[in-house]
């Protein structure tokens, strides 16, 4: 008898989806999305840091991959870029203000599914996951990358990217079945070896990893299109291989 694949392990029974810190990888998270409701494959809650937050966040809303990725390979720097004085270059007013046009409900509440997103708390130097309030400050404060952004104020302490400290977005997962999409790293400020870089491992959790995906960052926005698309067609291949263990890589063509 074939090994089942990882389409059909998704298939057999309810799956939450978690997806990683990554910069602007929000690009892949989307194509990975994106073939998996193009297969029917739906998570039935989801989470996520920094990039992975706002995929999750935008999915929990409402938004459909590929409306999602209209959005994203349109993006251009001037959208969300507003330096002002502060403790990060950006003060992030345009994020916020992009976030709103884009996400259909402006709460936790009110999303389809559950979403948890990781934050990092700044003055008691841990972790939060916020899953309940208002869903765009959320997602910002996730995304609020160090020395990029101004640190975001929620019940009235600052917050920074939830990668800082959870880079995966699982610290607040329900036990049970998990597909985890894995960025792999090349921040230069990240140690080869770090554990921060590891993929994770849990119980009932089968990790995504994509190699070789273009760095996308604000001065290269273009390169998104590229990502969004080559993630997509790796996760296709993925779910029609035999899970042989808890981690699928799957390379580009």
């Amino acid at each position: 008898m074939a090994s089942p694949t990882l389409a059909d392990w998704l298939a057999e029974a309810p799956f939450g989806l978690a997806m990683s810190s990554g910069f602007f990888s929000f690009y892949a998270h989307t194509g990975m999305l994106a073939a998996l409701v193009g297969r029917g494959l739906r998570p039935v809650h989801v989470a996520g840091s920094s990039a992975g937050a706002m995929v999750a966040g935008a999915w929990a809303a409402g938004v459909e991959p590929d409306d999602l990725a209209r959005v994203l390979v349109g993006l251009r720097r001037e959208d969300f870029w507003d330096p002002a004085p502060g403790a990060g270059l950006l003060a992030g007013k345009k994020f916020d203000r992009l976030l709103r046009d884009v996400l259909p409900t402006g709460t936790f509440a009110a999303c389809r599914v559950p979403a948890r997103i990781s934050v990092f708390e700044i003055l008691r130097r841990r972790t939060r996951v916020i899953d309940a309030g208002d869903l765009a400050t959320a997602i910002r404060a996730s995304c609020a990358v160090p020395g990029m952004f101004q640190p975001v104020w929620i019940d009235r302490r600052p917050h920074w990217d939830g990668g800082i400290l959870d880079r995966p977005g699982i610290a607040g997962v329900p036990p049970g079945r998990l597909l985890f999409h894995h960025i792999s790293s090349r921040s230069p400020w990240r140690r080869p070896g770090s554990p921060s870089l590891a993929i994770p491992r849990r119980d009932q959790m089968v990790s995504l990893v994509i190699d070789g995906l273009p760095r996308v960052h604000p001065f290269r926005l273009e390169l998104g299109r590229d990502a969004f698309a080559l993630a997509r067609a790796a996760t296709e291949r993925a779910l029609d291989r035999p899970l042989a263990g808890d981690v699928v890589r799957a390379a580009q063509a």
